[in-house]
């Protein structure tokens, strides 16, 4: 199957789940009594319609010389999203109690009402979840092989920060200030720091040009940075001063190998460069610590076996809105946080930022500071290097 069909197919399918969320919402608000006769129907289908269609119409705004106006339209289509995402949950839990409608006739419409009420409330909470400042979650891993001269090398991965129209400068600045105050010796960015438009995000080079640390800020592409451009994506990453590992591995200490790979769904999607483990690791020397940067969780049990330590990846966002998390489970059953593969540590990272609605429930924004540690600490070293 040819690269544009897929995508057409992809594009098909999340068209027609948008479009049966919609007429679900309207199935259900069309039986409650504020929308009942002809003209309410109407009136909710256009409103409905008009939400549906928010998101790309702000796109298109955006892109034709109405980026002001584009961006609040974008903005509003975006939280429609995750109100379409609580309303459907809402109505879906007063379904399944009814049966569908067929118990509990009486209390049906006080039910329904109930659940838009919930919705409301529940958006509210998540718009505020959507800005909150990332939290800091502080991890020490012991690395296999790590040389006793690295013991306490200091990690701090930034995830899915998606720059664009929708989160700049601002909040770029806050989280690089963020990023700086938990003193890194490397910073690791495992995808998806661009949304959907580089030469947005281009804009943005002297602040991104501004994250640094002693060792080094490394970065692997995530599907965002695909869907963006992939080769001006990895242009903008190299320009900002960053070292872009494709299928790749750099010595980032003595006896400390930082690899990295290309996101393969991103890759299969548009028919740019994909993941290669193999060649990836190849590059890493028999004996060596490795930590291995990968934007989509996926091959654990290989890179454990290839002699990876540590496994840094990001791309779920911890689902983002709670009750999203049963459905994302299906493809990643590790949603978020650490768990260890056989001598492996693997860390999901929720990300930085957020993609979509403007919220968060149940799965805070955080960025993780991670300290290696040696089985032989004899030259242990102090946290602080300059």
């Amino acid at each position: 199957m040819g690269r544009r069909l897929r995508f057409l197919m992809f594009v098909i399918i999340v068209l027609a789940i948008w479009a049966l969320l919609h007429l679900y919402v309207v199935w259900r608000f069309g039986s409650l009594p504020l929308f009942a006769g002809v003209a309410a129907h109407r009136w909710l289908g256009l409103g409905l319609t008009v939400l549906a269609l928010a998101y790309p119409v702000g796109r298109i705004l955006f892109h034709h010389g109405s980026p002001a106006l584009g961006t609040i339209v974008e903005w509003l289509g975006a939280a429609w999203m995750g109100v379409l995402i609580l309303l459907v949950s809402a109505f879906l839990l007063v379904d399944v109690v009814t049966l569908f409608g067929l118990v509990l006739k009486p209390h049906l419409v006080p039910l329904r009402s109930a659940a838009v009420g919930l919705a409301g409330l529940v958006t509210i909470a998540a718009l505020i979840g959507g800005h909150l400042r990332p939290r800091v979650v502080e991890l020490e891993v012991e690395l296999p092989n790590l040389p006793a001269a690295a013991d306490g090398t200091v990690i701090v991965q930034l995830s899915d920060l998606h720059l664009g129209s929708l989160i700049g400068p601002r909040a770029l600045r806050r989280t690089i200030t963020q990023v700086e105050s938990l003193r890194p010796d490397l910073v690791a960015i495992t995808g998806d720091l661009v949304d959907a438009e580089a030469g947005m995000v281009e804009r943005m080079l002297p602040e991104l040009a501004s994250l640094a640390a002693p060792h080094g800020v490394y970065a692997v592409l995530g599907n965002h940075e695909y869907y963006a451009g992939e080769g001006r994506s990895r242009s903008l990453l190299k320009a900002a001063g960053f070292t872009v590992l494709d299928n790749a591995a750099a010595e980032v200490l003595p006896g400390l190998w930082l690899a990295g790979i290309a996101d393969t769904t991103g890759g299969r999607q548009t028919g740019g460069l994909q993941g290669d483990l193999d060649a990836a690791l190849a590059q890493v020397p028999d004996g060596a610590a490795a930590v291995l940067l990968q934007h989509t969780p996926g091959a654990e049990r290989e890179a454990a076996t290839g002699g990876v330590g540590l496994m840094l990846n990001g791309h779920t966002h911890g689902a983002q809105i709670w009750p999203a998390h049963y459905l994302v489970r299906l493809q990643f059953p590790h949603l978020a946080g650490v768990r260890t593969v056989e001598d492996m540590t693997q860390v999901v990272c929720r990300g930085a930022g957020r993609w979509g609605p403007p919220m968060r429930l149940f799965a805070p924004a955080e960025i993780y500071r991670i300290v290696l540690r040696s089985a032989d600490r004899s030259g242990e070293r102090p946290l602080d290097l300059p």
